[in-house]
């Protein structure tokens, strides 16, 4: 996710650092990654840098915006996992783990890893934008643009008891955001945990207001602050519990240029504590 000039560890490398999530927690990164920005110059170093099945996945969507944004997503996770552990974008090996959900399966749909190093990442995309986490420990984001009220209505019913309830007492008006809410802090948990929607929706509450609760034994959720018209949230391993809500990460301005050199491929966003005290 080859620059068409050999990249090796020196070039690699210049990323920006990760910034740290606390003195009681792990150190995450969180990204950016706007495709309509950054797409032809991502598009230009898919050839080079991307691998056999994202390339095959890549070529599988029907919409030209799906696709670009797809190739913009790939190419900035392995500059930025290159990055981290020192090695060229083209170079990363990524795989999945064993499917956590399934009796059994061909381990094709568990957790996306690395081979190349105790790195752990998670990777969501939507619209024209996508989220890239690393972090030493397991983690998911999610990114998704809001609904309409037709499927507000349609996929509610299958929240937790108490979501349900939370989104009935609101106006109509406001349920989209709300339902978008609790939705990107299900799937960045499902996704840290390694099973995905297969665990389903109800089981877990992760609420609908406006600042995640912290309910998720083991787990610390924020939310994350992304262009109107989308929300997104990250759950990150936590060894204990937050006392009380996470304030949401407020992006860092653009600031660059892309592709000024190559650590512009993402712009990072500042990442709240992971555990805070």
């Amino acid at each position: 996710m080859r620059d068409p000039r050999p990249l090796g560890p020196a070039t690699a490398a210049p990323g920006p650092a990760p910034v740290p999530s606390g003195s009681e927690g792990p150190t995450v990164a969180v990204w950016l990654v706007d495709a309509r920005e950054q797409g032809d110059a991502a598009a230009r170093m898919a050839p080079g840098v991307l691998d056999p099945a994202e390339t095959r996945r890549a070529a599988s969507f029907v919409r030209d915006a799906d696709r670009r944004c797809y190739v913009t997503a790939h190419v900035a996770l392995r500059f930025l996992l290159g990055a981290r552990l020192g090695i060229a974008p083209g170079r990363v090996r990524l795989t999945r783990e064993p499917c956590r959900a399934c009796a059994s399966c061909d381990g094709s749909h568990g957790r996306p890893v690395t081979e190349d190093g105790p790195v752990h990442f998670s990777l969501s995309h939507g619209g024209d934008l996508a989220l890239v986490a690393l972090g030493p420990v397991p983690l998911g984001v999610d990114l998704e643009p809001l609904p309409s009220p037709r499927t507000v209505r349609a996929i509610t019913g299958q929240l937790h008891p108490d979501e349900v309830a939370e989104l009935a007492a609101l106006p109509r008006s406001a349920r989209p955001a709300a339902f978008a809410r609790a939705w990107v802090r299900k799937e960045a948990y499902l996704k840290g945990l390694g099973v995905g929607l297969a665990r389903g929706v109800a089981l877990d509450y992760v609420g609908t207001v406006p600042t995640a609760p912290q309910r998720l034994p083991g787990w610390s959720m924020t939310d994350l602050t992304v262009p109107e018209g989308f929300a997104a949230a990250m759950a990150v391993t936590s060894p204990t519990r937050p006392a009380g809500p996470v304030a949401p990460v407020t992006p860092t301005p653009w600031g660059r240029p892309p592709f000024r050199a190559v650590d512009a491929l993402a712009t990072p966003l500042p990442c709240a504590r992971a555990t805070p005290g």
